[in-house]
């Protein structure tokens, strides 16, 4: 009767075990693969996390931004093997009508001279966090995140190319539509540039 009782808690384990493996698996699935991270970010006309960081000169930047639009780019030393996203953002650089800002996952020390080699200099580093990741819903790098004065998400995505950079900026012009608003305002947000 004991040896049973046993045996019969064993397989229980046994199986909830299994179970919890499974849901792992189940969970690990959904958040990998080009599906996830199309879900990644912030959504178009979604509030952005506002925050204010001191860049690696000692200036204190902020988001929502007091300019008419930013370019949050969520890199680090990583962004060396983009060489055509190093590219749309020194060519977004020179245009001067966006302020743009690289927020790194950490202390941004390795990250800042290595993005100065590339032609980055005028782009300002800041010393993110995970939290602040978290906060944006960004997983992978290089990601961009547009956002007017107003705080809201004017365009959002994973970028590998310059044309991606281009073409964010060309949604962000974009006037927000009533169902991009929370709470589905009626009203039309005019174009941040």
């Amino acid at each position: 009767m004991i040896a049973a009782a046993i045996g019969f808690v064993g397989i229980a384990v046994i199986l909830c075990v299994a179970a919890v493996f499974g849901l792992l698996g189940v969970g690990q699935i959904a958040l990998s693969g080009a599906d996830a991270i199309e879900r990644d970010g912030l959504a178009r006309g979604r509030p952005a996390p506002r925050w204010s960081l001191a860049d690696s000169r000692g200036v204190v930047r902020s988001s929502p931004p007091a300019s008419k639009l930013q370019l949050i780019v969520f890199a680090d030393h990583s962004l060396k093997s983009f060489p055509s996203v190093v590219a749309g953002l020194r060519e977004l650089s020179h245009r001067g009508d966006v302020e743009i800002v690289i927020l790194t996952r950490g202390r941004h020390e390795g990250a800042e001279a290595l993005i100065d080699q590339l032609g980055l200099g005028a782009v300002a580093v800041l010393a993110g966090s995970a939290a602040i990741y978290g906060r944006y819903n960004v997983r992978v790098m290089p990601f961009a995140i547009f956002v007017d004065s107003a705080g809201l998400v004017r365009a959002s995505s994973l970028v590998n190319h310059d044309w991606q950079i281009a073409k964010l900026r060309q949604v962000a012009e974009i006037p927000l539509e009533a169902d991009e608003l929370p709470g589905g305002s009626s009203t039309r947000i005019a174009s941040a540039v």
